[in-house]
């Protein structure tokens, strides 16, 4: 669709959605000055609990959401696109979402998604996660158009998935996102890696706001947040863990001149799986 600037938002959520509004509400404001009208903030946006009961105290609907009303107001007031990473919301049935939210300065909340992964890893060195335990997930991906062109919303452990992205570029998505809470230990061997893939594979600009240090719940991410374009080089990384915001001038024609080199996405041919022989039977022949 054209020419935009986009800022990514590197955050350092505490667990106090009132300071995290206030720290959210000056890096967009510095973010705009700056001249960004598409600006993403990373997953968790909201706040970082580890703690069941403090979640449930603290998180309510979309319209009680002082993060969420601070991004209606503020997309309007300068005219942008405020693209919440995502933040806990009480869902309709009173488990939380991992939810994203998309504010446009004209016609307010134009989108939501529901992380459809759910974090449940056992890592190296005793860190483990269960996401599932408090959220529960969602059971669509979303596509939708921008002022700035036709975006495709994930989550964090959605990169890991690839068939979503390559369903949004199917779809039509220029630029793919991916705002997130990284650990440290994950960031660190396949954050990079992950996200140029994706916009490799399709051909699309990747968009990734990250939470970043040491949290004041005990966990730590990795940070760097990145944007990407659809020949995989980065254009903007935060190359650190401390809050901060990155910036990059996108153009979507880049997307169909990619898509024109390598097509992947016209290329692609359906196929079965011949299977020979099982373990078992392997092991007897030799």
């Amino acid at each position: 669709m054209g020419n935009f600037k986009a800022a990514a938002i590197q955050m350092r959520s505490s667990i106090d959605p009132k300071k995290n509004a206030s720290d959210f509400e000056q890096m967009v404001r510095e973010a705009a000055a700056k001249g960004a009208t598409y600006i993403q903030t990373p997953e968790m946006t909201n706040a970082m609990v580890r703690d069941e009961a403090a979640r449930s105290s603290l998180f309510g609907t979309v319209d009680e959401d002082i993060v969420a009303q601070t991004a209606a107001r503020i997309a309007a007031e300068l005219s942008i696109t405020i693209h919440v990473g995502s933040n806990a919301i009480v869902a309709s049935d009173g488990k939380l979402a991992n939810r994203a939210l998309v504010y446009d300065a004209h016609r307010g909340l134009v989108a939501t998604y529901d992380k459809v992964h759910m974090f449940d890893v056992d890592l190296d060195n005793g860190e483990s996660w269960r996401e599932s335990a408090a959220y529960e997930p969602g059971l669509e991906t979303v596509v939708l158009d921008l002022p700035q062109g036709r975006f495709g919303l994930a989550i964090c452990f959605d990169v890991r998935f690839p068939q979503l992205f390559r369903a949004q570029a199917l779809a039509g998505a220029e630029v793919l996102t991916a705002p997130a809470a990284f650990t440290r230990q994950t960031g660190e061997a396949h954050w990079h890696v992950l996200l140029r893939a994706r916009a490799i594979e399709n051909g699309a600009f990747v968009i990734a706001a990250a939470q970043g240090g040491l949290h004041e719940d005990g966990r730590e991410t990795f940070g760097h947040s990145l944007i990407i374009d659809p020949w995989g080089k980065v254009l903007a990384d935060a190359g650190n863990d401390e809050p901060g915001i990155v910036y990059a001038d996108i153009d979507t024609d880049a997307v169909a001149a990619a898509r024109r080199k390598i097509p992947n996405l016209k290329n692609a041919r359906e196929f079965s799986v011949r299977m020979i022989g099982t373990k078992a039977g392997l092991r007897a022949a030799s």
